[in-house]
């Protein structure tokens, strides 16, 4: 079973289409609706940190659960999802270099395979952000960036966890779809 966790934001349903089309056992909670253990309890094969408001501290359940459930089932972070893995490990979450609001971007893979399997660098991506993440700990290698220089995306070096600043989801990233079916089939 995929959960996806939504963080309050309209996007989570866009993913939940994606999502369901490749994983019929998607099921949705809010950020606040269960504890880690209740999760845990759940035994899901795969989680999704939703986009949405604020800053990773702002997202419930979020930030305990990713330690909790590392090794355990793999992960998938976009936008805040990916800012608050990112600062869960140890890494730090700022202001972006400019604001990022449904603009499109060709993002360089940096790390081709895993997530981005199949697909050709640069990649355009939609993104809707004014949070970045910087200073990450050593056990999150960055996987793509973006012309500015911004982390796009991040991977775990020992577990199945990835994070994505873009969205995947928008009709703005072309190969979002493929890059969820990647992350669910990898």
């Amino acid at each position: 079973m995929t959960l996806l966790i939504d963080n309050y934001d309209s996007f989570a349903y866009n993913l939940y289409q994606y999502v369901g089309s490749l994983d019929p056992q998607v099921q949705v909670i809010r950020n606040d609706d269960l504890t880690v253990a209740e999760i845990e309890a759940l035994h899901p094969t795969a989680v999704i940190l939703s986009p949405g408001p604020g800053r990773p501290a702002d997202a419930g359940v979020c930030e305990a659960l990713i330690p909790a459930l590392a090794g355990k089932c793999k992960m998938l972070g976009v936008c805040l999802g990916h800012q608050a893995i990112c600062e869960a490990f140890g890494g730090r979450i700022t202001y972006a270099k400019e604001l990022m609001h449904g603009r499109e971007c060709n993002m360089t893979i940096t790390c081709p395979g895993g997530l981005f399997a199949g697909l050709s660098s640069p990649m355009t991506v939609a993104r809707y952000h004014s949070l970045a993440a910087t200073n990450l700990p050593d056990c999150l290698e960055v996987t793509a960036t973006a012309p500015d220089g911004e982390i796009m995306a991040v991977q775990h070096k020992e577990y199945e966890i990835y994070g994505v600043q873009f969205h995947p989801e928008s009709v703005m990233t072309p190969d979002g779809l493929q890059l969820i079916r990647n992350f669910l089939e990898g």
